[in-house]
């Protein structure tokens, strides 16, 4: 058996039924060894970085998980195309989306490569995913 590691991660969506994806997503994780151990309320907000009609509908969770940052970062993707997102967002160029589930923390860790940045860089410009946060202290 592997570390345990502790992770943050925030979950999004501006399309559809956004609280029943929110809810896949968590039960998907769960079958893919991302243990959820806190879900936070559902916080709504306009979009940022982009014009939209459709308000958000975030979360934050904290999980724990023996999958490395990358391989984690490929099993959200995954869970991500499986509730239906085709594209993901490059160059900070936002539009709507079904589902959106962002690595904010894992452990401690900094890290930096071209797919993954650690801690998130934005995520204390974020009301969308700092209030959220706040739901999981303990």
């Amino acid at each position: 058996m592997g570390e345990i590691n502790t992770v943050f991660l925030s979950l999004g969506s501006n399309l559809g039924r956004r609280e029943a994806l929110l809810n896949e997503a968590i039960q998907l994780m769960a079958t893919r060894r991302i243990h959820v151990v806190k879900v936070s309320s559902f916080y709504y907000s306009a979009p940022v970085g982009f014009e939209s009609t459709n308000q958000f509908c975030n979360i934050c969770v904290k999980a724990t998980t023996e999958l490395s940052p990358l391989k984690l970062l490929g099993v959200l993707n995954e869970i991500e195309q499986t509730l239906g997102r085709s594209t993901k967002s490059m160059s900070k160029k936002y539009a709507d989306r079904l589902i959106d589930i962002d690595i904010i923390f894992y452990n401690f860790l900094s890290f930096k490569d071209e797919k993954l940045c650690l801690p998130h860089p934005e995520w204390n410009k974020r009301p969308f995913v700092y209030f959220p946060l706040i739901d999981l202290l303990d």
